[in-house]
């Protein structure tokens, strides 16, 4: 497991440089925290490394938001707090996504669990004491923690 701590909003810039290496590899990147955690801040700043230029904001309603960056490369970013039931992905086809080969980010993938591939990145967040950021990194592999 790699734990990054982020005292001040000023250090998220290289939290994301840390997640960004930690993940190179991977196309999932479930994210966890608790609402105001700064999931979104996040992925908005993990975006801007990627050269993404276009306003990154929760699809909260719209479940999901496509980016694509400067080489054209697609980013597909998810945001399952308002779903009530699990099937209810399946409408939109959430398993194309999930294996369309680009990275997706996820935010409140523990509504649709039965639906996350088996291999993924999980980036926990919890806030400290004095509003410190951990952002614990651990990689799942085959539905099983590997740190």
């Amino acid at each position: 497991m790699k734990v990054i701590h982020c005292e001040k909003l000023e250090q998220l810039d290289n939290a994301a440089d840390e997640i960004i290496q930690f993940c190179q590899n991977d196309k999932i990147w479930v994210f966890k925290g608790q609402m105001g955690a700064g999931k979104t801040t996040l992925i908005k700043s993990i975006s801007k490394k990627y050269g993404i230029d276009d306003l990154v904001s929760s699809p909260t309603f719209a479940i999901v938001n496509e980016y694509r960056n400067n080489n054209g490369e697609v980013f597909y970013h998810f945001d399952f707090y308002r779903i009530e039931k699990a099937e209810e992905v399946l409408e939109i086809g959430v398993e194309e996504y999930f294996y369309s080969g680009y990275i997706c980010w996820i935010e409140w993938a523990e509504k649709i669990p039965e639906y996350i591939p088996l291999d993924f990145v999980l980036i926990n967040i919890e806030i400290e004491e004095g509003g410190t950021r951990r952002i614990m990194l651990e990689r799942v592999i085959n539905g099983e923690i590997h740190g």
